[in-house]
């Protein structure tokens, strides 16, 4: 483990070093949650353009010469940036230096791309054996289709995710983020983590490996086993659940709201609140209402007619009804509940100034007898520009060596 960080934060992993070879959103992704842990992240990046999300756009801020992208802002906060030319005997050796000092490293090229270069895994593991490497793949790294190039969206697809979601059978939608890029690097990350515990009691490195379908399936849930135990083959459902009724987003004066009424005690409740017989032919439990789902929302929305949102929501706080609206982005990050858990965080950007990025999705605190003392990093550092580091990660290599 190294004892250096860049940016002296302390956090559940200062002290730790990540070489980030990866690129896109999947492995940056889980790279920029080992930095929010406080680890030291050490991006590798392609000579020109530096890392593809760098290019992804619109939109684009900053001035015209030197556009920034707001994509790869995303997903490389807390991080340094160094430019390497791994075809280059100076660039390999530079990154077995990194990799001879680092406790992790991540890389997401197609499966037998990183073994041309000369870092097989068994390469990395003899530069060194305490590493614990992550590789993150479209497809697996074995297996009849393990060669095909991974895309968020394919995947989304292929895994089964998009026949889930949208308004029915003839209208599947992806999700409107790259949710199989982000759950393959959340998933990694929390192999990573795994694999560093192991490492303190076996001294030994590991190799973690996951995959995007891998990700998309590891959510799939009870629809899964709707799949493989019911034998069911699930389809979309627009916004209400499958096995929950009332369960849902429904139209009200000028607007809508979403219940969620889980249980026979909300529903006995929801019924008082708006003057429903809970006994209601078809409506009595809620197996009945899921299978006549057209009748109970045509029912709860004739009662919300009356209402708009803000009221129908305050009627259903009232009652005790897990309630809520649907907020855009822009309302997410001025909201104060957001605000309150640190979702939202200021950097200063060398060519913007400062930006708001959104923040890290977790928080720390220490016991101390009877209060809580929260050890959450709130300084962060913006996203690097390309080889915006190397002179400083050379001489901490020079001076280590």
């Amino acid at each position: 483990m190294s004892n250096d960080t860049i940016t002296g934060v302390e956090g559940p992993l200062t002290g730790y070093t990540v070489i980030d070879l990866s690129r896109a959103l999947a492995g940056p992704h889980a790279g920029m949650m080992f930095g929010d842990l406080g680890a030291r992240v050490i991006k590798v990046e392609n000579p020109g353009k530096g890392d593809d999300s760098r290019s992804w756009g619109p939109p684009f801020v900053g001035p015209e010469d030197d556009p920034q992208a707001t994509y790869f802002f995303s997903c490389n906060r807390n991080k340094e940036s160094i430019v390497l030319d791994l075809k280059s005997d100076t660039g390999k050796q530079t990154l077995r230096e990194l990799i001879s000092r680092a406790d992790v490293l991540i890389e997401n090229f197609r499966s037998g791309v990183l073994d041309r270069l000369g870092f097989s895994t068994t390469v990395c593991m003899e530069i060194n054996p305490r590493l614990v490497l992550l590789s993150i793949t479209g497809f697996g790294h074995d297996g009849p289709e393990s060669s095909r190039a991974g895309y968020d969206q394919i995947a989304q697809g292929e895994a089964g995710l998009m026949s889930l979601t949208g308004s029915g059978p003839d209208d599947m939608q992806r999700v409107g983020v790259p949710i199989a890029d982000l759950l393959a690097g959340i998933y990694g990350s929390y192999g990573v983590l795994a694999a560093l515990l192991e490492r303190e009691r076996t001294g030994k490195g590991k190799v973690v490996r996951t995959s995007l379908i891998a990700g998309m399936v590891g959510v799939h849930a009870f629809q899964g086993t709707r799949a493989t135990v019911a034998g069911q083959n699930p389809q979309p459902g627009g916004n209400h659940h499958p096995s929950l009724s009332p369960y849902g987003l429904f139209k009200c004066h000028e607007g809508a709201v979403q219940i969620s009424v889980g249980n026979e005690n909300l529903w006995q409740k929801f019924c008082a609140a708006f003057d429903i017989d809970p006994a209601t032919e078809g409506m009595s439990d809620n197996a009945s209402r899921v299978a006549n789902r057209p009748a109970v929302i045509e029912l709860i929305e004739s009662k919300f007619a009356a209402f708009g949102p803000e009221d129908l929501l305050a009627k259903l706080g009232d009652a005790g009804i897990p309630s809520g609206t649907v907020r855009t982005l822009e309302e997410v990050y001025s909201w104060d509940q957001a605000l309150s858990q640190g979702l939202k965080v200021s950097v200063d950007h060398p060519v913007l100034g400062d930006i708001d990025l959104p923040g890290p999705p977790l928080r720390f605190f220490d016991a101390d007898g009877e209060a809580e003392v929260e050890t959450t990093r709130t300084a962060h550092d913006a996203p690097p520009l390309l080889n915006e580091d190397a002179e400083a990660i050379v001489s901490w290599l020079d001076s280590d060596g």
